[in-house]
């Protein structure tokens, strides 16, 4: 099996140019001081389609033959790569047929429909889709445009690197999400090629882990299932290429648990006012939580996609922002007389704890006749702030929590 090389990679920079956005990389000043690092960040969630998987799909389809075209092309996807196929299709004038689990976000499944492709929703998962669609395509006689594990996919998303290589020549250490491994193993070619001493590190949804035990065993392992927020890179088994790719020019894997992914993507929203997918976060996560030492290093972390279901959004927010102590539940007892919520609320008030949300429950049999539960959620200044406010509870005879506490 051969590897793409860099020659590949500027080929397919060559055919997709002026197709796809040169995007932008940004020094992170918080994530450097984190991390000790000069740290950048890749936004390839700014790309057309919002993620990288336009480059390869592209370059793809830029590639076949106008016969080829004309029978139309089918591929599976949790959602990004579906995007960037669709977007692709459309430009080549091909038909399209495109694969999704039925769970898949409904963003990305409206999206995809957007770029004028068909959608089917097939299966639990990604390795499902890609059964399905595989049999479609066949029985269609159309081209199987698969989402990683193809040269030409390979060397499209390699042209990243090249863009890294471009605007950051003192780069030594690059941080690339791992899901099927097409975008590690263009990324890794293309920088291995320009210069082997560049340190490649993959990270993967510890959900979703399958890089590192197969480097452990010396041969891909197959997931049960693949469960994380992290949809994009939900994969339960590497590609044939991709896997040669990894053991050819990857030197370190990491994992990331779910709310380290969680907090990489509120750390974006907030620090840079910019959305990421959770597959796009997990590099970030990577670095804030310390996976690895980059210590004195040049690094970029590529944030590979920002289409991100808005419901996971706010979920995130909230309990972000519970864990940070910026909103707070206080759970309570008080008496069921007149005027006793208005007094509690007024409390809080007084102690500048804006509510939020509010839930009184006089029914619930674990209370005595004459006391009901109130649950509060309320804006707060922070972990000092809380503490005020449990020392004044107490004080003035209530018995509650305060987030479980």
């Amino acid at each position: 099996m051969t590897l793409v090389d860099l020659a590949a990679i500027r080929a397919a920079a060559a055919r997709i140019q002026g197709q796809v956005r040169h995007t932008p990389l940004r020094r992170s000043e918080n994530l450097s001081k984190l991390t000790g690092a000069d740290f950048h960040l890749k936004m390839e969630n700014f790309q057309i389609t919002g993620s990288f998987k336009v480059r390869g799909a592209l370059n793809k389809i830029q590639s076949m033959t106008p016969s080829e075209r004309a029978k139309g092309v089918v591929a599976a996807s949790a959602g990004n790569h579906a995007q960037g196929v669709a977007y692709a299709a459309r430009q080549a004038g091909a038909g399209c047929d495109i694969f999704m689990p039925e769970e898949a976000s409904i963003a990305k499944v409206v999206a995809t429909k957007g770029y004028g492709a068909r959608v089917h929703l097939k299966g639990r998962d990604y390795q499902d889709a890609f059964e399905h669609a595989s049999r479609y395509a066949a029985e269609k006689g159309a081209v199987y445009v698969h989402a990683f594990d193809d040269p030409a996919i390979i060397a499209g998303q390699g042209t990243l690197g090249l863009e890294l290589a471009a605007d950051l020549p003192s780069l030594d250490t690059v941080l690339v999400p791992i899901g099927g491994g097409g975008l590690i193993s263009g990324v890794a070619a293309a920088l291995k090629g320009i210069n082997p001493r560049i340190k490649v590190i993959g990270v993967q949804a510890a959900g979703a882990s399958t890089i590192a035990p197969s480097l452990q065993k010396g041969a891909p392992v197959i997931l049960d299932h693949a469960d994380t927020m992290a949809d994009g890179i939900a994969v339960r088994k590497v590609g044939e290429h991709t896997w040669r790719h990894i053991q050819a020019h990857v030197d370190e894997v990491v994992t990331v648990e779910e709310p380290e992914i969680a907090r990489a993507i509120l750390f974006l929203l907030e620090r840079t006012k910019v959305v990421a997918e959770g597959a796009g976060a997990v590099t970030l996560a990577a670095a804030m939580h310390h996976k690895v030492d980059l210590k004195g290093r040049t690094v970029a972390a590529v944030v590979s996609g920002g289409n991100i279901d808005l419901t996971l959004v706010n979920r995130i927010l909230r309990q972000g922002l519970v864990k940070e102590g910026r909103i707070a539940v206080i759970s309570a007892e008080i008496s069921d007389r007149p005027g006793s919520l208005a007094a509690f609320l007024a409390l809080l008030g007084k102690h500048k704890a804006s509510v939020i949300d509010l839930h009184h429950d006089r029914d619930r049999l674990d209370l005595s006749l004459n006391r009901t539960g109130v649950d509060v959620h309320v804006e707060t200044r922070g972990p000092e702030h809380i503490e005020e406010l449990r020392r004044v509870l107490r004080e003035n005879g209530y018995t509650a929590t305060i987030n479980g506490a």
